[in-house]
């Protein structure tokens, strides 16, 4: 059973966008924070990129993305965006998004259920 799925990968060069997409199930999504996580290749380990409350009131993000990247929900669809504006390089990796329970964390523990990600290339 397939609990949550990204979609919106792509390759594109850097300065462009992307909005990445995670359809979950309804008892997946619901009261369910959701989070998005990136691991760059080589085998770097996987980290937290952005999260989103279930009400919105919380969102989350990570240094490096903060003023490029929007997370945003629409709960009547069960469905998370990344918005991913002025891509750079070192952005590129597998995105994975999660969800999990109460509040979303700034970590990549704690979190129940994982898509299986889509792959973001930028290239220079």
């Amino acid at each position: 059973q397939v609990l949550l799925a990204e979609s919106g990968g792509g390759s594109v060069q850097a300065g462009a966008s992307l909005r990445l997409s995670c359809v979950a199930s309804a008892r997946t999504f619901n009261a369910a924070a959701v989070g998005w996580f990136r691991q760059a290749p080589g085998g770097k380990e996987r980290e937290f990129v952005a999260g989103i409350s279930y009400t919105s009131a919380t969102e989350l993000y990570a240094d490096s993305v903060k003023g490029r990247f929007t997370i945003f929900r629409d709960n009547a669809e069960n469905t998370v965006y990344l918005q991913m504006n002025r891509l750079k390089p070192e952005d590129t990796g597998l995105y994975y998004c999660a969800s999990r329970r109460g509040l979303p964390v700034e970590s990549n523990v704690g979190w129940e259920h994982w898509g299986q990600g889509t792959q973001v290339v930028v290239s220079s």
